[in-house]
Parts: C-alpha cells; structure tokens; sequence
C-alpha cells in the first residue's frame, strides 16, 4: 500500500492518499478514513478505491495504518 501527497486537480489544494490497498471491502476502507480524519483533525472520504485525507497528513495517516495492521510504503514526493 501507498501513501503519498498530491494536488493535481484540485486547484493547488494538497490531499494525502492512501491507495492499493489489497484484501479489504469499501467498508473497512470507511472505517479506516473515519479514524484517519479523527487523528488528523481534518476532512477526507473513500474516492475510486483510495483514501483520500486533505492536507499533508503522511505520518499521521502511516500511523493509523501501522496500528491497523498494514504496512503502508511512503510514494511520491
């Protein structure tokens, strides 16, 4: 799984993603995104099979997959 930060269609605005995630539905992706937004104190939402959390919140968002379970791989720039 990789999480990495972008802006690319969204008028400048940065975004951490959270996407290739392999052997869970669209319900635990909610789940995991609520407690994303949670620990980061920000907005986010489940969008085309990624997770998607406004703002630079790359460590906060490796943490909480770390405690799920996962091992995220930071990507990108």
């Amino acid at each position: 799984m990789d999480v990495l930060r972008s802006t690319a269609g969204r008028g400048g605005k940065t975004v951490t993603i959270a996407q290739n995630f392999t052997g869970i539905g669209q319900s635990e992706k909610e789940t995991l995104c609520k407690k994303m937004r949670g620990a980061a104190g920000c907005g986010g939402t489940v969008k085309d099979g990624a997770i998607e959390i406004q703002g630079d919140q790359r460590e906060t968002v490796m943490r909480v997959l770390r405690e799920a379970g996962f091992r995220p791989v930071l990507a990108g720039g």
